[in-house]
């Protein structure tokens, strides 16, 4: 049974995100992300998942456990679309976070930080 205040477990996988809207400080709702992968040689991107974050500015496993391989790694997030479903420009009509998976038994999450003329990210647990 769940504790009052206990926060409710995400669904399981090996690479999440999450993104935020710092200008209103609520999640971002709606934004729509693709992960890609590095393939050698050629240094050609491969897409490997599509998501739409939810009202909690999440989505499901970008990279469930069994298909996560060491690798770089790519999460394109469309940003100017989803400022301009909210009545906004944006300086940024996109936001390309490239990583490396170098231990891929390891939980990754890359949770970004928008706001109409800036962003961040960062590895998260």
């Amino acid at each position: 049974v769940p504790q009052a205040g206990a926060v409710p477990e995400a669904p399981s996988g090996s690479l999440t995100t999450h993104v935020l809207n710092t200008a209103t400080g609520l999640p971002a709702a709606g934004l729509a992300l693709r992960l890609a992968r590095l393939r050698e040689p050629g240094a050609q991107w491969t897409e490997l998942a599509q998501r739409r974050t939810d009202v909690d500015g999440r989505c499901l496993p970008l990279l469930p456990p069994e298909q996560a391989e060491a690798g770089t790694y790519k999460l394109r997030f469309e940003t100017a679309a989803y400022w301009q479903g909210l009545g906004h420009t944006s300086f940024y009509p996109f936001v390309e976070v490239v990583f490396t998976i170098t231990d891929p038994a390891q939980k990754l999450h890359v949770p970004l930080l928008i706001s109409p003329y800036s962003y961040t990210t960062y590895r998260g647990s």
